[in-house]
């Protein structure tokens, strides 16, 4: 089957093996007669893709004993919020560390319950740089937060800072598993699915067990940590299709060869990728230092922005799609999620070779 590659930064391309078995599964689920789609969140069908999934996420992320997994909804925009409302559940203090518009949007919704500090920040004049590892941090903070991977600005944490014994709170929405982490080093691990993990509409949040006995419950039932935990996330009905397509997706994974495997693969996509940009350094302008530099998302501009449109409105044409970078910023982004090959980055690599040679 032939299909163009898709660098969308999110929703973003699933490995083609889970698209296939998803469609052959479709109308009739293992012989039910009724789709996925319509089975009962409290159906035996569902339940046991539901504590797959569970099973699979804790055998990946190496946290069965020490984490609960939890899923959720309103993307990792909710959490922004809700881990706020009962960490610092009648007033106290978080430290933030800016990477980007996400880490101030965690920011901005902490302030609405305690008060958010920067610890730190990667921004040099317009552009952010770096991922910081040295932090201003706050004797009295109740956790500090950070974003491993921004997905607008490319920058990306390859190792993570030492917080001194407080919480570590990780958006990780767009590098979940892309490598091996050590997940007794953080308190809370969340992200949305739409971009490393399966489709939009999932939230899925890993909370350490001392963590979890730190939260409020003096909290609505939606927003409870505790008895999300407790009914094992089907307190209310869960977006079940979205964590049925999330466990082909982490049994894909693992058939790789797991997240060591995905290291791997990825590292192969950055130096690819990169080793264009630095040998063409006057034509794709990367703003991140080396040290820092996703190997999610990639940001480059060129001198001009209309050859910005051109490489766009070309590579499409050529079947690479969602190479426009942020509204907000503008440029070029390469997303080279775990679902990307290394051969569809290779095919970019070449188009960006022919690029710059024609239009260099």
């Amino acid at each position: 089957m032939s299909r163009p590659l898709n660098f969308s930064p999110g929703p973003a391309t699933l490995p083609l093996p889970v698209l296939e078995e998803v469609r052959d599964e479709l109308v009739d689920y293992k012989g039910t007669g009724i789709s996925m789609l319509e089975h009962s969140h409290r159906g035996k069908a569902y339940d046991a893709c539901h504590e797959e999934a569970i099973a699979l996420l804790e055998e990946l992320v190496g946290c069965k004993d020490t984490h609960h997994v939890l899923f959720m909804g309103a993307g990792a925009t909710g959490q922004f919020a809700t881990l706020p409302m009962v960490l610092l559940h009648g007033g106290g203090k978080a430290d933030y560390v800016d990477t980007g518009a996400w880490s101030k949007k965690a920011f901005k919704a902490a302030s609405f319950y305690g008060e958010a500090r920067w610890a730190g920040s990667g921004k040099e004049g317009e552009k952010y740089v770096r991922a910081p590892m040295k932090l201003d941090l706050g004797a009295d903070a109740k956790y500090v937060h950070l974003t491993s991977n921004a997905t607008i600005s490319g920058v990306q944490y390859d190792e993570f800072p030492d917080v001194g014994g407080k919480p570590l709170i990780a958006d990780m929405s767009s590098d979940m598993l892309h490598k091996p982490i050590d997940a007794a080093k953080f308190g809370v691990i969340y992200a949305g699915a739409q971009k490393n993990l399966g489709p939009a509409g999932l939230t899925v949040a890993i909370v350490r067990k001392d963590v979890l006995e730190m939260m409020t419950k003096d909290v609505p039932d939606i927003f409870n940590y505790h008895l999300i935990t407790e009914k094992r996330s089907t307190q209310n009905t869960p977006p079940a299709f979205p964590i049925y397509v999330m466990g082909k997706v982490l049994k894909w994974v693992k058939a790789q060869g797991g997240p060591k495997a995905m290291a791997e693969q990825n590292a192969k996509k950055g130096e690819l990728l990169y080793g264009v940009v630095d040998e063409f350094a006057d034509f794709y302008r990367c703003p991140v230092e080396k040290g820092s530099r996703s190997v999610m998302n990639a940001v480059f501009n060129l001198p001009t922005e209309d050859l910005e449109k051109k490489f766009v409105a070309d590579a499409a044409e050529a079947g690479m799609l969602n190479l426009k970078g942020h509204r907000s910023v503008g440029g070029i982004r390469v997303s080279m999620y775990n679902a990307m090959p290394v051969s569809g980055v290779e095919t970019l690599v070449g188009f960006m070779r022919e690029f710059q040679k024609a239009n260099g």
